[in-house]
């Protein structure tokens, strides 16, 4: 199941452009009694062999026998969303692309809603991609359309070709890269000789990488190219890859879909530290003079080293952190934001405090959340779970700029804090 699953994550570049490229989850091919089971099958095949455009007239035979056929709804309203991009008429196109939006909301009222079924129609409701450029180099941008249309069909070589020829006019064009290691990625799928499926899936691995090499934080290529090393086996690799994905861009959602199928393959965990917080015990207000008052909970002053206690000095902190820290700390910024800074200081604050209570004797025994978060501190990554469990607006801006100098913290964090990997021979 999982392999079929893989093959059906990878479309064409229409699909890149505005929806990112997802997995689709099908279904068993029906028994006899449904729908016409060879022209089932057979449209199937084709649609899993990106022969989209020879699937669309078997689908349409389909979906006339069983209108609630639901998978076979979802296949053909997207292949006709793939096979419209290649569509040179605007009203034929358009035409075909509502057709599409159709077909995946019949889906998914009668019960599919699957990664591709949603993936479709969150493509559907942003631009044509027929008319986003590609590239500023004339020829790169034909060579890709011809190697869409190659792809629609089928045809891998012929796509391979054009998007090879593609990044060697355009030598800075991803999609050029990510799409021919995705031809060799599908022709790994479809080789029956065990020797020549893991060439095909290295070849694929080294287009990935060329493709990273342009563009190091965008998630696709790193996926893909797990993907291929989960074909072949390379558990550990492919894990690696998936968490590239998502320190690449991590406040999108594709980038997490394969970690997850991974740790779903191999039965392996995925939290995060739970750090939960009691109710804040401190409060602040800007006055009229500039000043800042302090709100304090009279419970505060109880030092009785309980949980309560420790988190009030997060509060204190974050109270007076906006008018004494933030410009400090952002001298380019001329209004206060919540900032990465901030909130991992404060956190901060509250490991350093029970740990040097804990050193003196001061409390034996702590409650999981400050456990966790002495950990963090010690392990030098309550920057990165920040980013990752806490990030709001604020905090997201400086993503970036923590990634760019501590991108091995981000991964040193997934794979020692998220992923329970016991297997594991990193």
């Amino acid at each position: 199941m999982f392999l079929v699953n893989q093959i059906n994550s990878r479309y064409p570049l229409t699909v890149i452009i505005v929806a990112t490229l997802v997995f689709g989850l099908p279904a068993p091919i029906r028994t006899q009694g449904e729908a016409d089971v060879p022209d089932r099958q057979r449209a199937f095949l084709l649609f899993e062999q990106s022969k989209f455009s020879e699937a669309i007239p078997l689908l349409e035979k389909v979906i006339a026998a069983d209108s609630k056929d639901v998978v076979a709804l979802e296949r053909l309203g997207w292949s006709l969303f793939v096979v419209s991009a290649s569509n040179k008429d605007p009203q034929q196109r358009k035409a075909m692309r509502e057709r599409a939006r159709q077909l995946l909301e019949r889906s998914t009222q009668l019960g599919g809603g699957s990664e591709l079924s949603r993936a479709g129609l969150e493509a559907l409701s942003g631009p044509d991609p027929a008319e986003v450029k590609l590239s500023a180099v004339p020829e790169a941008e034909e060579a890709m359309r011809e190697g869409e249309e190659a792809h629609t069909r089928g045809e891998l070589d012929q796509a391979l070709e054009a998007y090879q020829r593609a990044l060697k006019l355009d030598p800075k064009l991803y999609l050029a890269a990510l799409l021919a290691g995705d031809m060799y990625f599908k022709k790994g799928y479809q080789a029956s000789d065990p020797a020549r499926k893991r060439e095909l899936m290295t070849l694929a691995g080294e287009w990935f990488s060329r493709a990273i090499a342009i563009e190091e934080n965008a998630e696709t290529a790193y996926r893909y190219w797990g993907d291929a090393l989960m074909y072949i086996g390379e558990r550990d690799a492919a894990k690696l890859k998936f968490i590239e994905a998502i320190i690449a861009e991590p406040y999108k959602r594709r980038p997490y879909v394969g970690l997850t199928q991974w740790a779903q393959r191999f039965r392996v965990g995925l939290s995060h530290p739970e750090i939960a917080q009691p109710k804040a015990s401190i409060t602040s207000s800007q006055r009229q003079d500039g000043g800042t008052t302090l709100t304090i909970d009279p419970k505060m002053l109880e030092p009785k080293n309980t949980p309560a206690f420790y988190w009030s000095f997060y509060d204190l902190h974050r109270s007076t952190y906006k008018s004494a820290g933030f410009q400090k700390d952002h001298p380019g910024e001329k209004e206060y934001r919540h900032s990465l800074k901030e909130e991992a200081s404060a956190l901060a604050v509250v490991a350093q405090i029970v740990s040097r209570d804990r050193e003196a004797g001061k409390v034996t025994t702590l409650d999981p959340s400050l456990e966790n978060l002495i950990k963090l501190h010690q392990a030098g990554l309550i920057e990165a779970f920040v980013l990752f469990v806490r990030p709001d607006d604020g905090i997201a801006r400086d993503y970036s700029a923590y990634r760019k100098a501590n991108r091995d913290k981000l991964r040193r964090y997934w794979t020692d804090f998220v992923v329970h990997d016991t297997n594991s021979r990193n």
